[in-house]
């Protein structure tokens, strides 16, 4: 619940605040977050699961984020869109963490309603 509402503080302070990014940073920036996105689903899965782990929980948040971009910008250099296989492999990793999420809560309600 704690991490439900620091989430929600986030984005509701990056929403408010009035960073501008420069037009050439934004492929770097778009799979940064994306593989923060794709942390957060995993984090979520995990607690859900009973095995959350903090440590875990924020290495790979910035781990991903930073080596996402670094993969990114490697791949500017080299004049090769890398960030498109990011895209696509952190993209169908959050649906397949939604998915689990979604079976997880689901599973929940109905052992609820059984009185389990």
């Amino acid at each position: 619940m704690i991490a439900f509402i620091g989430l929600l503080i986030g984005i509701a302070i990056g929403l408010m605040a009035k960073i501008n990014i420069p037009e050439k940073f934004s492929p770097y920036m778009s799979v940064a977050i994306l593989a923060c996105v794709d942390s957060v689903f995993g984090a979520i899965r995990a607690s859900l699961s009973k095995n959350f782990q903090a440590d875990i929980f924020i290495s790979g948040f910035f781990g991903n984020a930073a080596l996402a971009a670094a993969l990114a910008y490697l791949g500017d250099k080299l004049g090769i869109p890398i960030y498109i296989a990011a895209v696509i492999v952190f993209g169908g990793r959050i649906f397949d963490n939604f998915a689990i999420i979604r079976r997880l809560i689901i599973e929940k309600a109905k052992s609820r309603q059984r009185g389990e």
